[in-house]
């Protein structure tokens, strides 16, 4: 009766995920195109992934390493998230010139402004080499196997000539049961055009952060440029609006409930066929350490950031940064309770069982590996935190790295170049005496919170915040690190190429700086003690991993897989729905401007709203921005299957034309890059009409308009 039982919830879990039509992040070239047919997509497969004609994957971008953008003009206009250039908007604000509190509109070409550093990333071409890069390895195991692949990875590179303007790279997919190339270029010309005031961009900021209903218009538009024969180019005042091969048309029309719609981008990392046992580690050990560590760090942020205006400005993107994966976390860890997540998954993993046997031999290895590394694990976590959070260490940490690399001889000109770049990108929003109070407090949890054998001797004396303010108080005070003393006459923050000219002079300074000698204590006992071994488990859990998932892959055939998010390009599809969270409610699928006005809180730094949006609304000046209620259109949901890394997707909708801007998910399922739940995950996204609304009627930048396709049906 039990086999029976199991065998029915077998049959009904993979009939259920094949029922939900959404879910997965489908690399381009390989898309369900009959599926996506079958939910309403009027376009075919090879319009929005071809390697030989213009496609929709020419119109999208990875913006700036971490987001996604798309272009929607024939001179390169790109539209993005808010949240995604909040870094680039910072850098041009002060508190004469507050970009972020004001805004900022460019009136032609010649006023956009630059970004050092900023990118977008085109992808040319993706193909599948899984049988050149596993060639010799099938038969190996472990570190034979690894060091084979990693050799023909080398040899395929190696002998594989794109263009001079482009770049290549192999990455693993399927837990690196298959390979695929990608080819992509580069543009390094990539400029400020239009973005809102933060009480539009942000609006709700922390407090709505993950949250719906959503009323935020988190967009920003950039241009990219190019040299006179459109290819990529460092920023150059000579340079010249990019001409894509395609660029997206862009919606009027709008969208309605059980519309079909894609989310085209780069989610960054999910890891959706995990075992049940490193959910469980997960949720009661990993997510609660990340949590405590932040939790501490944010507290003392934001005190300060609410009673000094510099401080505000200043550490705006970081202390946005951080919360949003601590918010996240939190959301998750809810999610798994909420959908009872890891008993679902140890019925699935029964169930798998007792079809193959060799599967409950994997789970049983699963559960002494994950047990044999939960205290490196825990201890992981709450070091890596804390040198995240705590700046002054983290600093330490590139500058032993550097003494490092010049004793043994690998300090080079392009080292050199990145690591002052890195520093002084630390530097530019780096608070010292801030700082100072973030890592005294940080530093006594994770010295009452890892295990004692995992902690060095000297640190057993941090683990009273209070008693540790005066000590790193003082560190700081005499650091070079810090950029509060001096070297030759400079400070590291005001003069980092003058530092570092002479380099054997510096070192030997360093190596009498305590807060250097704290940071290398704490670098050495963890790698000593913690790393290593933490690795070592990886690798097996890793290696077994990849069996795993083969193992699923041949015994559940009634599943459909998608490989997990890593970065590369991939399409999400589903409907635009809302949902029902919790017993008693359900969650409308759209949001209007409306809803602004009923969270509007004058003066408040998250619910404040601007002068001229209040008049446009209370005028009901909406122009033809309005939909059928009368009101502005302002955000919605979907079931399509984002992560981090979506941040700046298009929405595209069944003709391939934008119709929204992914820019968050529903916070009851974070939880969906471990465990996508169709009935409560949902993603987030800013209505173009929202878009088309505040640049036509808020900002009057209609120029902007004019280079647009702006459909109406």
């Amino acid at each position: 009766m039990k086999q029976l039982q199991l065998l029915i919830f077998f049959l009904s879990v993979s009939l259920a995920s094949l029922a939900q039509q959404s879910g997965g992040m489908w690399i381009p070239n390989e898309l369900n195109e009959k599926e996506m047919k079958q939910m309403g997509m009027k376009i075919s497969a090879k319009d929005i992934f071809s390697a030989t004609v213009p496609s929709i994957k020419d119109a999208v971008v990875h913006f700036g390493g971490g987001c996604t953008g798309e272009i929607i003009s024939g001179k390169g206009l790109l539209l993005t998230n808010h949240h995604c250039g909040y870094g680039s908007i910072q850098r041009h604000s002060s508190i004469e010139n507050d970009l972020l509190k004001n805004g900022f509109w460019a009136k032609n070409m010649k006023e956009e402004l630059p970004n050092p550093g900023l990118t977008a990333t085109f992808i040319v071409d993706v193909k599948d080499v899984t049988s050149a890069v596993v060639a010799g390895a099938q038969a190996l195991s472990g570190e034979a196997r690894r060091n084979m692949i990693k050799k023909n990875v080398d040899t395929y590179l190696a002998n594989y000539k794109p263009d001079t303007y482009q770049t290549a790279f192999i990455r693993p997919f399927y837990k690196g049961n298959k390979y695929y190339l990608i080819v992509q270029e580069t543009f390094k010309d990539v400029r400020l055009v239009g973005t809102p005031p933060e009480a539009i961009g942000k609006f709700g900021a922390d407090t709505d952060n993950w949250v719906w209903p959503r009323h935020t218009g988190d967009f920003a538009l950039f241009r990219v440029y190019a040299d006179k024969n459109n290819k990529p180019a460092e920023y150059a005042e000579s340079n010249v609006p990019y001409k894509p091969k395609y660029f997206l048309p862009v919606s009027s029309k709008g969208i309605k409930e059980n519309d079909f719609v894609f989310v085209y981008g780069f989610p960054g990392s999910t890891d959706e066929y995990l075992p049940a046992i490193a959910l469980e580690k997960l949720q009661k050990e990993t997510n609660p350490a990340r949590i405590e560590v932040r939790d501490a760090a944010l507290k003392i942020m934001g005190e300060k950031m609410r009673t000094d205006e510099a401080t505000r400005i200043k550490y705006a993107s970081k202390f946005a940064s951080i919360a949003n994966y601590w918010k996240k976390w939190i959301g998750e860890n809810q999610g798994l309770r909420k959908s009872n997540a890891v008993e679902k998954r140890k019925t699935y993993e029964q169930a798998l069982s007792a079809k193959n046997p060799r599967i409950a031999a994997v789970l049983s290895s699963f559960i002494n590996l994950y047990n044999q590394q939960a205290p490196y694990g825990l201890t992981k976590a709450y070091y890596d935190e804390l040198i995240r959070n705590a700046e002054g260490l983290k600093l330490a940490m590139h500058y032993n790295n550097f003494m490092d690399l010049y004793a043994t001889g690998r300090w080079k000109p392009e080292t050199k170049s990145r690591y002052l770049s890195t520093l002084q990108g630390i530097y530019v929003d780096f608070d010292p005496m801030l700082d100072a109070q973030i890592t005294s407090e940080l530093l006594a949890l994770t010295a009452a919170k890892i295990p004692q054998q995992f902690l060095p001797a000297k640190a057993n004396g941090f683990k009273d915040a209070a008693q540790n303010l005066p000590v790193i108080t003082e560190m700081y005070k005499t650091s070079l690190v810090s950029g509060l003393a001096r070297f030759n006459g400079e400070t590291v923050n005001s003069n980092l190429e003058k530092v570092f000219a002479d380099e054997e002079q510096l070192i030997a300074t360093l190596k009498k700086d305590r807060l250097i000698m704290l940071a290398r204590q704490l670098r050495d006992h963890f790698n000593d003690r913690v790393a290593g071994k933490y690795n070592d488990i990886q690798d097996e859990i890793d290696d077994l991993q990849k069996e795993y998932m083969a193992l699923q892959m041949q015994t559940d055939k009634n599943k459909v897989f998608f490989p997990d998010a890593n970065s590369t390009l991939r399409v999400t599809y589903g409907k635009v729905k809302g949902s029902r969270p919790r017993d008693a409610v359900e969650y409308l699928p759209q949001t209007y401007l409306k809803g602004v006005m009923e969270k509007y809180v004058a003066g408040d730094y998250e619910f404040d709203v601007p002068a001229k949006l209040i008049t446009l609304y209370n005028k009901k000046d909406f122009g033809k921005y309005k939909d059928r209620t009368g009101d502005v259109p302002l955000a919605f949901t979907s079931t399509s299957h984002t992560t981090g890394g979506n941040s700046g997707s298009p929405a595209i909708d069944a003709n391939g034309n934008l119709v929204g801007l992914n820019f968050d998910r529903q916070w009851e399922g974070t939880m969906s890059d471990l465990n996508y739940d169709p009935e409560i995950c949902r993603n987030i996204m800013v209505d173009v009409r929202y878009i088309l609304f505040i640049v036509d009627k808020f900002a009057d930048a209609k120029w902007l308009l004019k280079e647009m396709k702006i459909v109406d049906r």
